[in-house]
């Protein structure tokens, strides 16, 4: 090697390279190379530590959509929807009665959806409502041109994923946009690199030369004197890793795990069973006739292939049976119809946890005991910020000779306190295979009162077939992710399952915090 030649490795040479033709973001200096940006990170501090550059942090703000902007850059927003059914309703006129608005509006939206856009269209200025009229405070085409901009804000972001806020005009429409709870504000670091003077002066005067760099020097090299065209690499134990942020436990997994460990603690042992379910244990045993439509399509999902699954054992599902068909030994009159085996074999996925506690019910049958479940069930719901077609149940039963309504309820009581949530409610109900029955609620500051519980005690109905006359049977329900979402001040469901990685620890964080109250 020429005494006055600098060599550098050949990717040290080919960022070099790539900086001096005006490549200087490093994430797009990874991707020329096919790198990850933290792969290049050590190189990057090497050449810094030898002055060839020096490395320079900018950051950019952009938006993205929420998971409700991203439908509406896909099916178009409501009001849009609104205004542009509505123009060739209102022609030239400036207002229209509020009914005759609806009226209108019903045709695309659902009513709940019609009032929603009009407090939206107030709010942006562009209507107001006087005396039972929507009056115009602009021409309707004018209206709906505004729209159009607030959806083509959305749809920009949609396509490209990500947008810098400098992109964007009509900054306030951005902003009302973030409002509504339709994009997020994002900050991120980006590296740039550029040349020293004294690397440029090496390029002028071909002073800076790529050699293959190697880790190993073999006796080979040696010989054929091989070494002398080579750079032997140098360790430099002072040049900082690339900062890595440490994993945690996912926050929904953590919670499901205190719910748990609380229901223990009150005495409860945990019970498990399959995902997959037949009719029988899902709806049957628990009394809900064969023609109720919460078992067809609408409210259950149906496995396609295959469609039945094992019997249970001959007694138990003959006496269902006769319960159904005519109350059987319980004091019922029962549904009145004649109970299908076939139907009952159709596997579905469960709708409701309870499939497991009347399990533990039939195999247990008389006693003092108290079984618990903690699992996901699944219905055919539509996503949106309150529902989801999968989500997370607990079911709980108390069995005993004396126990008493009073005694679920307090046991209720104490797991919300338990939770940190100190102000309990409870309200009488209607279920279908419990009598007496009860809502839970609890008090949240932002949302006010919550369910979080439905509760109450096994009709003859469901216990007697189970081989349960002389005890109580209490059970209770619950929605974990509504609980969930209460506790961590989250007004959506989807955030509960959402893979931003920052959002993930903001969330355990935020649980982590309230832990002394599960102490």
């Amino acid at each position: 090697m020429s005494a006055d030649t600098l060599y550098v490795p050949e990717e040290h040479y080919r960022i070099i390279e790539l900086v001096s033709r005006g490549v200087s973001c490093v994430d797009d200096i990874a991707e020329r190379l096919g790198k990850e940006v933290s792969a290049l990170m050590r190189i990057l501090g090497e050449l810094e530590a030898r002055g060839l550059i020096r490395t320079l942090r900018e950051v950019r703000k952009y938006v993205e959509l929420t998971d409700e902007g991203k439908t509406y850059a896909e099916v178009g927003l409501p009001e849009l929807k609104v205004v542009t059914h509505l123009q060739d309703s209102i022609d030239d006129r400036r207002e229209i009665s509020i009914h005759e608005y609806l009226n209108l509006c019903r045709e695309v939206l659902s009513e709940r959806m019609c009032n929603i856009v009009l407090s939206n269209l107030i709010r942006m200025g562009l209507i107001k409502v006087e005396s039972g009229v929507v009056k115009l405070l602009k021409p309707i085409k004018d209206i709906v041109q505004e729209i159009e901009q607030r959806q083509q804000i959305l749809n920009l972001i949609n396509l490209k994923g990500r947008v810098s806020i400098d992109e964007l005009n009509r900054r306030e429409l951005v902003e009302e946009l973030h409002r509504r709870k339709l994009l997020r504000y994002r900050e991120r670091v980006y590296l740039k690199v550029e040349l020293t003077e004294h690397c440029l002066k090496l390029l002028t005067e071909g002073k800076l030369r790529p050699a293959k760099l190697i880790t190993v020097l073999t006796h080979d090299m040696l010989r054929r004197g091989a070494w002398r065209n080579i750079i032997l690499k140098e360790f430099d134990l002072s040049i900082e890793l690339p900062e890595t942020k440490a994993a945690v436990p996912h926050f929904m997994r953590e919670f499901l795990k205190i719910v748990r460990e609380i229901l223990v603690e009150l005495g409860f042992e945990e019970a498990t069973g399959p995902i997959v379910e037949i009719e029988f244990w899902n709806f049957d045993a628990l009394f809900q006739a064969q023609d109720h439509p919460a078992r067809e399509i609408h409210d259950t999902f149906f496995l396609k292939d295959p469609q039945r699954g094992p019997e249970p054992p001959r007694e138990v599902y003959e006496k269902v049976a006769r319960v159904h068909e005519d109350g059987w030994i319980t004091g019922s009159r029962g549904w009145g119809y004649r109970w299908r085996l076939e139907r009952a074999l159709r596997l579905i996925l469960r709708t409701q946890t309870t499939a497991v506690t009347i399990r533990a019910l039939y195999q247990r049958g008389e006693g003092e005991y108290r079984v618990f479940t903690v699992g996901r069930v699944f219905r055919p719901e539509t996503l949106d910020p309150k529902h989801s077609m999968e989500f997370h149940q607990a079911d709980g039963i108390v069995v005993g000779r004396s126990v008493r309504f009073k005694n679920l309820l307090g046991l209720l009581e104490i797991f919300a306190r338990k939770l940190g949530l100190e102000k309990v409610m409870f309200k009488p109900a209607y279920f279908p295979f419990t009598c007496p029955s009860a809502e839970g609620y609890v008090w949240h500051e932002r949302l006010g009162w919550v369910e979080f519980v439905g509760c109450g005690v096994f009709r003859p109905e469901v216990t007697v077939p189970a081989g349960v006359r002389d005890c109580k049977v209490l059970a209770f329900g619950m929605g974990l992710d509504r609980l969930a979402m209460t506790i961590l001040e989250i007004d959506d469901i989807r955030e509960l399952y959402t893979r931003d990685i920052d959002r993930l620890r903001e969330h355990y964080t935020k649980l982590a915090r309230k832990l002394h109250v599960f102490k």
